[in-house]
């Protein structure tokens, strides 16, 4: 990790006492913020893998994993 200069650390722990869904649409914006020009082939693979997979879980073909167990196998790998 970079290290952070005294303003930097002030904006980190300011916006670690956000509550989570602030927290997650400001990580969401700064990510954005550093994302270049979108591929468009990629972009228009993940708009068809969103689909499929919000349409198999409306026809109950899908099951959720509770974030802490996805995260636990995430972190494991």
């Amino acid at each position: 990790m970079a290290i952070m200069n005294p303003l930097d650390d002030r904006l980190l722990r300011e916006a670690l006492r956000l509550p989570p869904d602030a927290r997650a649409a400001l990580a969401g914006s700064l990510l954005d913020s550093l994302e270049s020009d979108p591929d468009p082939e990629a972009e228009a693979e993940w708009v068809a893998e969103i689909a499929r997979r919000v349409a198999a879980w409306d026809a109950d073909q899908a099951q959720g994993v509770p974030w802490a167990e996805a995260r636990r196998a995430i972190l494991d790998d």
